[in-house]
């Protein structure tokens, strides 16, 4: 950069000011896979500032949370990461179960288990392929694609829906599975492995790839743990923390898995973290499906919380009265009254979601703290110096979900 300095440092100021661009990246780019805005400050082709701007997919999340009930937000779950929307309906109702001391049934457990690893293998597939094409590797993301709607299938086969599925209930699911979602998960498994090496081959020794990832977008462990990161992100940067290992929910504590760590940080390393942590959920799917226990998917504590199995609704008198008093009746679904904090290990990282109840069926106040919103703000620390050209790899590297920013 060329500046004039004869006239003075503030003049000097002025005349740099004058040789920097501001460009817009997003919200419409196709880098950018939704509606993401960055605000650009050039210097030629070399990124001095970055401003991120959300609001453009903004869905009031958390006011809907204060007035649905503890059933009926989990349809709003599914906007939010809507790459893995399963992972969300299971957040949040593990949060809703832990304000209310429910214990669920072991079957309950292991299905909801099962379901938020395929979802993060699915997610992880989705960010893999998609960073892939942003960089000029079309057929990667084809390989990607294709298992990704190989698990659509199993989303649609459980719950009737591949997109919106609104799968878990408080206190168990819509409903049970059965041998047909056991066969195809086991086929899921069997194949699976093959795809993920032709992923693996395709970019591991691919130069282009390589040269556009490794080094760029370092993250430091330090900063990555001031700055909140978590999953993925902050694994490829040495932070150990795994909510699935320090924090044990669901059924995790049953199964044998490792947690990927990397000491990088940079582009390259989130990648091969996301690569080896979708070989590690395949392990627990794998152990989870061999050994899904029998029994019922929902919780017995009496008429006043659990929804009844739609079958008894329409042919028992007593899951009609359930449903009734559940749903419609002002004596349903108390609550104490009562604050907490429940979080799970997302695909991306620390999902959670802090409750405020106030004895009734709705909560006064739901608060999300989605992994986007964390890692879009350390964007700008990991783009600074970078050239124009890093910012897709480095936006790709992190997986920016936009539903998660707005709330």
């Amino acid at each position: 950069m060329v500046t004039e300095t004869r006239a003075g440092t503030g003049q000097a100021e002025q005349a740099e000011r004058e040789y920097l661009w501001t460009l817009n990246f997003g919200p419409q780019h196709p880098a950018t896979h939704t509606t993401l805005r960055i605000v650009l400050t050039l210097d030629g082709e070399r990124v001095v500032d970055a401003v991120p701007d959300i609001g453009y997919l903004h869905s009031g999340f958390e006011k809907l949370g204060e007035h649905l009930d503890y059933n009926q937000y989990v349809v709003v779950t599914d906007r939010m990461n809507y790459i893995s929307p399963l992972a969300n309906n299971i957040a949040w109702h593990c949060a809703v179960e832990k304000l209310l001391g429910i214990e669920l049934t072991p079957r309950c457990k292991y299905i909801r288990t099962i379901l938020a690893e395929l979802a993060r293998i699915s997610d992880h597939l989705l960010c893999v392929g998609a960073a892939a094409l942003d960089l000029g590797a079309m057929t990667a993301f084809l390989y990607a694609f294709n298992q990704r709607e190989l698990l659509y299938e199993i989303f649609e086969l459980v719950c009737g829906a591949r997109f919106t599925t609104s799968y878990t209930r408080v206190g168990g699911l819509m409903y049970d599975v059965d041998e047909r979602f056991i066969a195809r998960v086991r086929e899921f498994i069997k194949q699976f492995p093959a795809a993920h090496a032709n992923i693996t081959r395709l970019l591991n020794r691919n130069r282009i790839f390589i040269d556009r990832t490794k080094g760029i977008g370092v993250l430091s462990r330090e900063d990555a743990i001031n700055l909140g990161c978590t999953g993925p992100v902050a694994r490829a940067s040495g932070v150990t923390r795994d909510l699935r290992k320090d924090e044990p929910y669901l059924a995790y504590a049953d199964f044998d898995f490792k947690v990927v760590c990397m000491k990088e940080g940079d582009c390259y390393a989130r990648y091969l973290v996301r690569m080896a942590e979708m070989l590690e959920s395949l392990k627990i799917v794998e152990q989870a499906i061999e050994n899904l226990p029998p029994g019922p998917v929902n919780v017995d504590v009496g008429t006043r919380v659990v929804l009844p199995e739609k079958p008894k609704v329409y042919t028992t008198i007593e899951g009609l009265i359930q449903q009734f008093e559940v749903i419609m009746s002002n004596r349903g679904f108390e609550t104490p009254v009562e604050e907490c904090y429940g979080a799970i290990e997302s695909p991306n990282g620390e999902l959670g979601f802090y409750i405020v109840a106030d004895g009734s069926d709705v909560a006064y106040r739901a608060r999300c703290r989605p992994p986007s919103f964390i890692h879009f703000a350390v964007f700008p620390y990991l783009i600074r110096g970078h050239m124009v050209s890093d910012v897709v790899a480095v936006l790709g590297s992190l997986n920016i979900i936009a539903a998660e920013l707005d709330r």
